[in-house]
């Protein structure tokens, strides 16, 4: 049991990059955590860890050990899911990170509560940059990529950035017909929460519009505080085809330079790689791949991989 309660140690530690986190995650000090890992060192004859006063990295022999204790960990757990799952029902604390995208998810989540009243959401709104081990998640939904071989993913569904304007914006001025238009009109931009830059347009010269000046009205780092800026007529604004939907077809909204956007996005759960899937999180991802995009084709479960778009984890 010592054994495995120093590999446990080791693995959270080397996931998380630290000893504090590591304790956090496991309920005990870093203190406990380091002299457990001490041990563990001491009964292999290796050093596992390289220390200093701010960080640890793995040394080689701790990289070829990790993989090692993963599986036996992976193992151990696969195993009691497997004799508890027959008659185990989804239920507990299931806690994840979500973008602001509410007009999407919120349908969604609402129906996932009330057909798994045992599973208690802790949900966290947030479009920032979000470490999904270290912070302690069970799973999140973002856009973007990630070169994280600790994770795994699904994808929800796919969608395109639009060009959108409200009618009463464009009715006193002439409607762009070339990008380089945009420079005689308000421009609505999304700043990325993480980094406070702007989000490029999917125009083929956005950089040098952009680098040139581009006039611009209010920029913010919501989809929804956009959407509405931009039905209020206060100038054009780039927002995802899911987000302007039900404006478009109302006429709230319209589309502006249509033949000049480029893009491709998509949406996708992630989850560590390194855990077998409790029954609370197995019909999370199953309901949100059934539901986001009802119309979208989900992938198998794989190491997570894609385009650079909006909201990265």
């Amino acid at each position: 049991m010592d054994n495995l309660a120093g590999f446990t140690a080791f693995v959270q530690a080397a996931e998380t990059r630290s000893f504090v986190a590591a304790g956090r995650l496991l309920g005990v000090s870093a203190s406990a955590v380091g002299k457990s890992i001490a041990r563990l060192e001491e009964r292999l004859g290796v050093r596992l860890f390289h220390r200093s006063t701010r960080s640890i990295t793995l040394t080689a022999e701790g990289t070829v050990f990790l993989e090692r204790c993963r599986r036996i960990l992976g193992e151990i757990e696969a195993a009691e899911l497997e004799l508890s799952n027959s008659k185990a029902r989804p239920g507990g604390k299931l806690r994840v990170s979500l973008p602001l995208v509410g007009s999407l998810l919120n349908p969604v989540l609402a129906g996932f509560a009330r057909q798994y009243p045992q599973v208690e959401l802790d949900l966290d709104f947030s479009d920032r940059r979000v470490e999904l081990i270290e912070e302690g998640f069970d799973a999140v939904v973002r856009a973007g990529d990630s070169d994280d071989s600790r994770l795994m993913s699904r994808q929800l569904g796919s969608f395109e950035l639009q060009l959108v304007a409200a009618p009463a914006y464009l009715a006193g001025r002439a409607a762009p017909v070339h990008p380089e238009e945009l420079r005689a009109h308000r421009c609505l931009l999304y700043k990325f929460p993480s980094t406070g830059k702007s989000e490029p347009w999917p125009l083929a010269d956005w950089d040098k519009l952009y680098a040139a000046g581009l006039p611009t009205a209010i920029s913010c780092n919501t989809v929804d505080a956009l959407m509405h800026f931009a039905i209020a007529g206060l100038g054009i604004a780039c927002l995802p085809d899911f987000a302007v939907r039900q404006a478009l077809a109302a006429g709230t909204l319209q589309r502006v330079l249509e033949g000049a956007t480029r893009h491709a996005g998509a949406f996708r759960v992630l989850w560590p790689s390194s855990k077998h899937l409790s029954p609370k999180l197995r019909v999370f991802i199953d309901y949100l791949s059934e539901r986001v995009f009802p119309a979208g084709a989900a992938t198998q479960a794989m190491p997570f991989s894609t385009a650079r778009d909006r909201m990265k984890t």
